[in-house]
């Protein structure tokens, strides 16, 4: 239930972080200063995209480029801010998933390893009975052989020489015949 509403949360987040981008490109080209600092902006990306541009398509790198006018630039830098806006807010997004995801693996990693000790614990408490038992048996064994009664817990050997008893009988009674 919480995982539906917190991907639903998410998605309005990012897709509310795109108006949000368009005010701030807005407001951006009012302040003369920071009208000034985004010019600056702009105007050192197009030098590296042009410098780039012409290294990929192995054009002279060594001519000089002309800087944008100032509307473009303050173009071109508005639409720069208001697309690394909506880059921080679905990476900050992608970051909390990830980190919410490792704790919830973690939470079940931890309940494995519970329950994998409760096994072990039984797994010991079963061994320690079974030798418990055993004691017991060898106990009752070395009792019985004192008082005389060993033939109790000989009982396959007894019935075996019962069988011996019985077929030496028969043997017996057909010679008679």
């Amino acid at each position: 239930m919480v995982l539906p509403l917190l991907k639903l949360g998410t998605l309005a987040l990012k897709t509310l972080s795109k108006p949000v981008a368009n005010r701030i490109k807005q407001q951006a080209g009012y302040a003369p200063r920071f009208r000034q600092f985004i010019i600056s902006i702009a105007q050192a990306n197009h030098q590296i995209t042009t410098r780039m541009q012409r290294r990929i398509y192995s054009h002279a790198t060594d001519v000089e480029i002309r800087p944008l006018d100032e509307e473009k630039a303050v173009q071109a830098a508005v639409d720069l801010l208001g697309e690394l806006f909506v880059f921080t807010v679905a990476g900050a997004l992608l970051i909390f998933e990830v980190q919410r995801s490792a704790r919830s693996e973690a939470k079940k990693e931890e309940a494995r390893g519970q329950e994998l000790e409760a096994l072990k614990q039984r797994n010991e408490n079963l061994a320690t009975e079974v030798e418990l038992l055993r004691h017991k048996l060898e106990e009752l064994e070395q009792l019985a052989k004192q008082q005389g009664l060993g033939g109790i817990f000989k009982f396959k050997h007894a019935t075996t020489g019962a069988k011996i008893w019985q077929n030496q009988l028969d043997v017996n009674v057909r010679l008679d015949k």
